[in-house]
């Protein structure tokens, strides 16, 4: 089958037939066992607002199912991350999250059938990334509250060799994608470690938010409420809100910190497709800044930021 990319389907071109679709939700499962599964070494550049970087990656499942990935920055300043289970245990460099983010998928199965219903998930073409055959799978978000993904699944393994993000113009906002991919040492028993000069990481401990404490008068579609924590500020020393949303692949998170009188005003910014919102809430107990951070459009985020509200928030899942 010939490769049509996502960037013609989301303008509205009907240039490909689209294979049947449960082979699209055949690959979008074989990609979720990969992420639990599957054990790789390789490199990557990884791509924002024509901003280029290069990274290796260990990705490593041991016996008892424990993930451990290990993340270098090849170029510029030296970064090293650590992660056990998707939790930093250790950095050099303070390597920006979000780059490892934008290659790790969920290490949690991903349920197609609920998906389908915000995404059309399509069986795109083939292509060849990194020297090795390739499945192109494209989800294509069904309202404007989600972005377009287009990603390129080993054959082999169904481990993403290269996605893309897209806006509702087509226009790509992040790209990642193996210039080197290595799955033939998954059997390796030798553990993945940080370097001696990774540093761990301190855990701010969090505790259980009142779940009567804020809520949100509107969501977009399919999202829900998946988690709510409370941490001190390491800045402020104030407790700190966060409300964690998704639809089960894209998430964002809401902040509420108080700001005891500080001067604080509305604010809204957007770095590839990493867009944060901030605004001033008034409440019985003082003003609160209320920041909507996510991998979700502007528009999106700013009208969540809008609806939050002090009072019950939404059942915990």
């Amino acid at each position: 089958m010939r490769f049509i990319p996502l960037t013609a389907l989301l303008l509205g071109g009907c240039l490909a037939l689209p294979a049947a679709a449960s082979d699209a939700q055949d690959w979008l499962r074989r990609l979720s066992d990969a992420s639990q599964n599957q054990s790789y070494h390789g490199t990557f550049i990884y791509e924002r607002n024509g901003s280029f970087s290069t990274h290796s990656i260990w990705h490593q499942v041991d016996k008892d199912k424990v993930v451990h990935d290990r993340l270098l920055q090849l170029d510029g300043p030296a970064h090293e991350s650590f992660r056990v289970n998707g939790r930093t245990e250790c950095v050099v460099g303070g390597l920006v999250d979000e780059v490892s983010d934008a290659q790790a998928w969920p290490a949690r199965e991903l349920n197609a059938n609920e998906l389908a219903k915000w995404y059309d998930i399509r069986v795109m073409g083939n292509s060849r990334v990194a020297g090795r055959s390739a499945v192109v799978l494209g989800l294509l978000p069904r309202d404007q509250h989600r972005y377009g993904i287009e990603l390129h699944l080993d054959s082999e393994t169904g481990v993403p060799l290269k996605s893309l993000l897209l806006n509702d113009k087509g226009q790509m906002l992040e790209r990642f994608q193996f210039t080197q991919f290595d799955a033939s040492q998954a059997t390796n028993t030798e553990p993945v470690t940080p370097s001696a000069d990774c540093q761990p990481v301190k855990v701010v401990a969090a505790t259980p938010l009142d779940a009567k404490a804020w809520r949100t008068d509107w969501l977009p579609p399919g999202f829900s409420l998946s988690s709510t924590t409370q941490k001190v500020s390491s800045i402020s020393e104030e407790p700190v809100a966060c409300l964690l949303y998704d639809d089960g692949l894209a998430r964002f998170s809401v902040f509420l910190e108080p700001l005891d009188g500080a001067t604080a005003g509305d604010a809204r910014t957007q770095l590839g497709p990493t867009v944060a919102v901030s605004r001033r809430l008034a409440t019985s107990g003082g003003d609160v800044m209320v920041t909507v951070v996510g991998e979700i459009p502007l528009g999106t985020a700013e009208r969540v930021a809008l609806s939050v509200r002090q009072g019950e928030a939404q059942p915990q899942p």
